[in-house]
């Protein structure tokens, strides 16, 4: 039986010049583990329609790089530097969205699907939110609460889980074209699930670094490959 083919975009080094493609290998690891072949994508306009067409799902990682001015709160820009990532990853995400094609987005991926979907961010989240707990902190833990009825509760077949945290951006405004299927304690929200997708899910979190763990998070990677099969 042919195993699902997942694109998965690559980060960049965008703190230190934006010289390298880069990921964690968990991506890999989690995409593997649920049966499906991972591929990394780089930023080249010549491989959008290969990834369209060729490819049955797509991972969007995480990464600090700046959106467009007008994803953001009104007076707010991103602190972030630009990236070539942008352009071409907006292009598939959008392509896959069109099509219907499975998107599990992670991080700054989770922030991409939102956008796209109307939705609008903080470049801050402290500012914005002052009484918000830490959210920008390798190796930081917190829980999340999982919303009842959402795809992402089904997939996890718990109310509560505790999850990595390390993004200083996040949604600060929602559309009618996504729910919030996950907060924080401290309301920030976690998760997203495009509404008029099969499949297309966002988590503010970093599984993929959970990938070695018996971690409950770890059954989205394989919700997602079978979504993709």
């Amino acid at each position: 039986m042919r195993k699902p083919r997942i694109a998965v975009i690559l980060d960049e080094n965008t703190s230190t010049g934006g010289t390298r493609y880069e990921a964690a290998k968990g991506y890999f690891r989690g995409i593997r583990d649920a049966g499906g072949l991972p591929f990394g994508i780089p930023y080249l306009p010549e491989v959008v329609d290969v990834v369209l067409n060729e490819f049955d799902g797509l991972v969007s990682v995480g990464g600090r790089f700046a959106y467009p001015d007008d994803w953001y709160i009104a007076g707010e820009i991103s602190k972030a530097p630009p990236s070539e990532r942008f352009d071409v990853e907006r292009a598939i995400v959008e392509g896959y969205l069109e099509r219907g094609k499975p998107i599990l987005g992670i991080c700054a991926g989770m922030q991409m699907l939102a956008c796209l979907n109307g939705c609008r961010l903080t470049p801050d989240l402290r500012a914005s939110f002052p009484t918000a707990s830490e959210h920008d902190k390798s190796g930081h833990f917190h829980f999340v609460e999982i919303i009842p009825g959402s795809r992402l509760a089904n997939i996890i077949g718990r109310p509560r889980i505790e999850v990595n945290t390390f993004h200083r951006e996040a949604i600060a405004q929602l559309s009618p074209a996504v729910i919030a299927s996950a907060y924080a304690e401290d309301g920030i929200v976690e998760a997203i699930e495009n509404v008029s997708s099969q499949f297309a899910i966002g988590l503010q979190w970093h599984q993929e670094l959970l990938t070695a763990q018996d971690h409950p998070g770890n059954r989205i990677f394989q919700s997602f490959v079978e979504a993709a099969a």
